[in-house]
C-alpha cells in the first residue's frame, strides 16, 4: 500500500506540475529535470550518462530528450576534453534564463500543492524518510 500511494503522489504531483510548467512555461517537465541537473552541476555541465543517471531515463532515451533541448537552443553539446569519447551537456544562456523562468512557476506550485498542505515538522519527516528511502543500500 505504501509503495503504491509513494507512486500515486509521484505521478499525480508530477503530472499536474508538468501541465502547469507547459502551460505557463512552454516547458516539459522533462526539459526542466534536465535544466535543473545541468544548472546544479559543476560548470552547469554533465557527462551523457550522467544527465541519464540524474533523471533516471535511458541513454537512449536521455539522447533524444538532449536532441530536442539542443534544437530548443538551451543545451549545447561539446566534446570533453580528458575524454575525446565522452561528449559533455552544457546549460546556455538561453537555457539558465528560460530555468528561471520556470523555477518561478516551480516554486509557486510547490507553495500551492505541498508547503501549504504540510507543516514544516511534516515537510522535515517526509523529505528524511524519501531520503532514506533513496539512498542506496
Amino acid at each position: 500500500m505504501l509503495f503504491g500511494l509513494l507512486l500515486e503522489t509521484n505521478a499525480r504531483l508530477s503530472k499536474s506540475l508538468g501541465l502547469e510548467l507547459e502551460a505557463t512555461c512552454n516547458l516539459p517537465l522533462a526539459w526542466f529535470e534536465v535544466l535543473l541537473q545541468l544548472r546544479k552541476a559543476p560548470d552547469g555541465r554533465l557527462k551523457m550518462n550522467q544527465v541519464a543517471d540524474a533523471i533516471v531515463h535511458s541513454t537512449g532515451g536521455t539522447t533524444r530528450l538532449i536532441d530536442r533541448l539542443e534544437e530548443a537552443g538551451f543545451v549545447a553539446r561539446h566534446h570533453c576534453p580528458s575524454d575525446r569519447r565522452a561528449i559533455h551537456v552544457a546549460i546556455t544562456e538561453l537555457g539558465n534564463q528560460k530555468l528561471d523562468e520556470a523555477l518561478d512557476v516551480h516554486l509557486d506550485y510547490l507553495e500551492d500543492n505541498m508547503a501549504s498542505r504540510l507543516s514544516g515538522d511534516e515537510r522535515e519527516t517526509l523529505a528524511a524518510l524519501l531520503t532514506k528511502l533513496n539512498t542506496p543500500r
